[in-house]
């Protein structure tokens, strides 16, 4: 036996021979029809032809397998599903030779049964890339490697059900992009197969937990073709066809057993603005459907006359070949019902009505809407699809980047599930704006903290996932027989920052010393804050609730407090701490927490008309702030130019109007204030941002400007830049940026271009902007993530000072390869904002950021507070697609909370709050008393729990309470 150690699993054992063949790269079986059939109906196997000339009765057979073309016909409308001996194997299709056997022990099992709700305590044994057993001390194999989970959580492999993994490559390179094709607008003939690179980071997204995923076509294409399901990992044959799990017979174009059934194939739809790209409108989309499928229906018909012809006795000869047409065939498929996902990528009631409708006209059943924001306020409709309910793939709070997700909502998932649709959660991983496959899991973990049960919670990502792909007979369960992909799980799967500490794909290990640990606090799951009125309301209102506060006060008693966290000089600190669970109160007035304790200690009465909330063991802490979006500046960020302040133009690319020729731009002239990402930021607790003017100039995200402007500090919850407290600080920090541009602008021509404004500055508002920086009173932020660029910076920062005599204020914003400068970055004084907080290798600038747990122990964030250097954290959204990323900010509690799960020995609570407030706001040039920071109230636990639901604002500066 080969022992494991707690929360380390390490695969050295030597690996056992097996005797088993190895595995098909394609699951095609020959044809084995028998030739009985032609006895059975009456039908000659070979047409008959006149040999002699002379007309004589002399005929010969000519080869024409009658029995094949029978079965074929036969076969035309049979459902698919597994092969009939599928439950009898002993040995996976996708077996590898040398696979270890695995025991593991003292598991917490999710097995999927039971609708989710089954959970048995024990051993599972992996061998021959299958589970073979699951019980209570089972027998140790001979040579088997052995975990000892203690106690761990244990699911199936996640399965992600929108991925483009592949077809666009990450780090994102041109040369690598095959996601959409530009020569049509409807093209099911594609394969996303064909464009599959192997060659992508499969690994980042293994750790995980993500075992599976169908990689779909782009959403440019009304039809974008067809899709394929592949396992993660890698193959010894390093192909792109070894990856595949369940293809469709004949891929190759061998020969297909019409005996049995046939394997689900997939499809990729996409309607709305998206599939408009070609110049059409939505009407253009739908036409393009309906004349698709009646060209298929057409063919359809002809197949079904053909093959009642041949059942009916026609002689072959006299009825020709199969009638057929390759670039029709998958949709032929379609309208026979065989095509078991038919992706279909909507966003809006009208076009869910649509294709709705399609279905009907044409008699396809759908069986997943993605991304679906609108699917929660059309449940009845949704039902009237073609043949039974589809799915929902849609997000925990990734939305309103474009005009389709405005009515998005939170709580769509639990709105969903409770109206009896299958709810899966799903990525997007073909833009940095949306949501990374690695972090699959998260989106689950926020729609159980917004409502969807446990049960369903967990399945959105396993089970419900695996169905919606047709694979549920071998894949989304731990059970008996199914394939050996499963997740051993540091903390139970909706605990934020859950992180495998192994993950099995095929029973193989993919990861090699995890560094995970397990976390004791965290083996169960949260018990959640009660959102019912909060869900109601998003459908009454059709998805557009106030946000608004319920009330503003000015005197409030915070009865149940557990503890008081302020803000100094110094950042967050632990003021109060209540001794016991008695009753406690907090007193507010005029926004000024006056007092603390028991209600002999903060009497109420001398306050009348105070306003009473029970935080039932919640906390009051300092509130966050947001940077590297554009809130504030925006409404609809994508096509949607009236609703945003719009984009800044460059000198260093864009003709600039001659007026403005030596001017520079300051985010604090276009405020917007009250939209909805802002609003909903601020009551997750996020009440303000440090925003800088909106870039790019152009609609490529690799160009985000150079000369960026002057952000500008506001409250996220005010009205009006005139109203008091709006705007905390006009002028925050000049932000440029220095990055690899597709534009031809050199990296050394910007950093001269910076160095320039750094020393020959004029009387110009410009070049004041620039001499303010020259004399250490101005914060330059510039975005970077290249560690290469950042070094120039770095040197370019000790010119001006040998030079001024003065130190001069600079930050980096995005600093994805920052650690690898970590001690010079410390000894120049430059702290770094990074973005995203859980780095991920969007480009190839920032392709050597740290992954973090489970691949290292350290990620960027770690490695600069180790070496001293001052962070601070911006949302899960990258800075080159700020203009979308606004959706973001109502998340970085979590990305605050997580960071300090991951890293309790570096990230405490204290320092947890500060990377998210009080350190961004010094980094970027606010200086803040400590009696205006606002304050949020959460019940049920603290700002940076799954337990806390924020429920009041305390505005110091302002002097009032904004209740929710």
């Amino acid at each position: 036996m080969h022992t494991i150690e707690k929360g380390l699993p390490v695969y050295n054992a030597e690996q056992r021979n097996q005797s088993a063949q190895q595995r098909p790269s394609l699951n095609i079986r020959p044809l084995v029809f028998p030739l009985l059939v032609s006895v059975v109906l009456g039908f000659s196997l070979y047409p008959r032809f006149p040999l002699a000339a002379d007309g004589g009765n002399h005929t010969a057979q000519v080869p024409f397998i009658l029995s094949d073309i029978v079965a074929q016909c036969n076969a035309l409308d049979v459902s698919p599903g597994p092969p009939p001996d599928f439950d009898s194997r002993n040995v996976s299709d996708r077996y590898e030779l040398g696979t270890p056997i695995v025991l593991i022990r003292n598991a917490t099992i999710w097995t999927g049964g039971n609708g989710g709700s089954e959970i048995v305590a024990g051993d599972i044994l992996l061998d021959r890339g299958l589970i073979q057993q699951i019980g209570p001390q089972l027998d140790d194999p001979e040579d088997a490697l052995f975990i000892d989970a203690q106690g761990a959580w244990v699911t199936p492999g996640i399965v992600d059900v929108h991925s483009h993994h592949g077809v666009m490559s990450s780090p994102l390179l041109s040369g690598a992009n095959d996601i959409d094709s530009p020569n049509g607008i409807t093209q099911p003939w594609l394969r996303s197969l064909d464009g599959l690179n192997t060659h992508d980071a499969y690994n980042l997204s293994i750790a995980g937990g993500v075992t599976t995923s169908l990689i779909l076509p782009g959403s440019n294409n009304a039809i974008g073709g067809q899709a394929f399901t592949i396992k993660m990992r890698a193959t010894s044959e390093r192909s792109s066809t070894s990856m595949l799990v369940a293809p469709p017979y004949g891929l190759d174009g061998s020969d297909i057993d019409y005996s049995i059934p046939p394997l689900w194939r997939h499809m990729k739809h996409a309607c709305g603005q998206h599939s408009t790209s070609y110049g059409g409108v939505r009407m253009d989309t739908v036409w393009a459907y309906r004349s698709l499928y009646d060209k298929a229906r057409q063919m359809k018909e002809k197949q079904d006359e053909y093959c009642a012809k041949v059942l009916n006795g026609t002689a072959i000869d006299e009825l020709g070949p199969f009638p057929n047409d390759l670039q029709y065939e998958a949709a032929v498929d379609t309208l026979r019902g065989k095509v078991k996902v038919v992706q279909a990528h909507c966003y809006e009631a009208v076009d869910f009505d649509a294709f709705v409708r399609l279905t009907n006209e044409f008699k396809f059943p759908v069986a997943v809407f993605h991304h679906a924001f609108e699917a929660y306020l059309v449940p009845e409709l949704l039902k009237k699809a073609y043949n039974h309910t589809p799915a929902i793939a849609t997000f925990g709070s990734f939305a309103r980047f474009k005009r389709e997700g405005y009515r998005h909502s939170t709580y769509a998932p639990r709105v969903l599930h409770d109206a009896g649709f299958d709810v899966i959660m799903k990525a997007s991983s073909d833009t940095p704006a949306a949501v990374v496959a690695r972090w699959l899991l998260h989106e689950a973990q926020q729609a159980y903290y917004y409502g969807l049960p446990e049960n369903a919670a967990i399945a959105s990502v396993t089970t419900a996932a695996a169905k919606v792909l047709g694979l549920d007979y071998r894949l989304g369960y731990v059970k008996e027989g199914y394939d050996a992909d499963l997740v051993i799980w540091d903390s139970h799967p909706l605990a934020l920052g859950a992180t495998p500490l192994q993950v099995f794909i095929d029973g193989i290990p993919q990861l090699t010393n995890p560094v995970s640990a397990l976390k004791e606090s965290f083996q169960q799951a949260a018990i959640t804050p009660n959102f019912d009125d909060e869900a109601q309301a998003a459908v009454s209102y059709e998805g557009l609730p106030p946000l608004d506060p319920k009330e503003v006060v000015t005197t409030v008693v915070f009865r149940n407090a557990s503890s008081i966290w302020q803000r100094d000089s110094n950042g967050a600190q632990l003021v109060y701490e209540a001794p016991g669970t008695d009753y406690e109160g907090v007193l507010v007035f005029n926004g000024t927490i006056v007092c603390a304790g028991s209600g002999d200690d903060c009497p109420p009465n001398n306050y009348p008309g105070y306003y009473i909330q029970d935080l039932q063991r919640g906390s009051i802490m300092p509130a966050l702030t947001s940077v590297g979006t554009a809130l504030g500046l925006q409404e609809i960020p994508l096509l949607e130019i009236t609703t945003s302040d719009g984009p800044v133009k460059d000198p260093l690319w864009d003709s600039m109007p001659s007026i403005l020729s030596d001017g520079i731009v300051a985010a604090y002239d276009g405020l917007i204030f009250g939209t909805r990402d802002a609003l909903l930021a601020y009551r997750a607790g996020v009440t303000s941002s440090v925003t800088a003017p909106i870039t790019p100039a152009s609609g490529d995200i690799l160009n985000v400007g150079f000369l960026e402007g002057i952000s500008t500090h506001l409250s996220l919850g005010a009205k009006h830049k005139l109203e008091k407290g709006a705007v905390i600080k006009r002028n925050a920090a000049l932000h440029v940026g220095i990055l690899h541009r597709s534009t031809g602008v050199s990296v050394s021509t910007q950093i001269a271009t910076l160095r320039n404004l750094l020393f020959n500055h004029d009387s110009s508002l410009r070049g004041q902007m620039f001499q303010a920086v020259y004399n250490g009173t101005l914060t330059l932020a510039v975005d970077a993530k290249n560690a290469d660029i950042i070094a120039s910076l770095l040197a370019l920062k000790a010119e001006v000072e040998a030079q001024s005599n003065v130190p001069m204020k600079m930050t980096i914003v995005g600093g994805a390869e920052a650690h690898l400068l970590a001690q010079e970055l410390a000894s120049a004084n430059v702290g770094v904002i990074i973005a995203p907080v859980r780095s991920f290798p969007f480009y190839w600038e920032g392709r050597r950021a740290l992954a973090g747990p489970p691949l290292t122990k350290d990620n960027v964030l770690t490695t600069l507070i180790k070496n001293n250097v001052t962070v601070g954290i911006a949302h899960q959204g990258v800075k080159e697609v700020v203009t979308v990323a606004g959706w973001a900010a109502q998340n970085m509690r979590w990305d605050a909370a997580w960071a300090s799960i991951d890293a309790p020995d570096v990230i405490d609570t204290a320092t947890a709050l500060n990377i998210a407030s009080a350190n961004v706001e010094s980094l970027l040039g606010v200086g803040r008393d400590a009696d205006t920071v606002d304050l949020v109230a959460t019940t049920g636990g603290d700002l940076l729990s799954f337990e806390g639901k924020v429920v009041a604002v305390i505005s110091q500066d302002r002097g009032v309470v904004d209740i929710f």
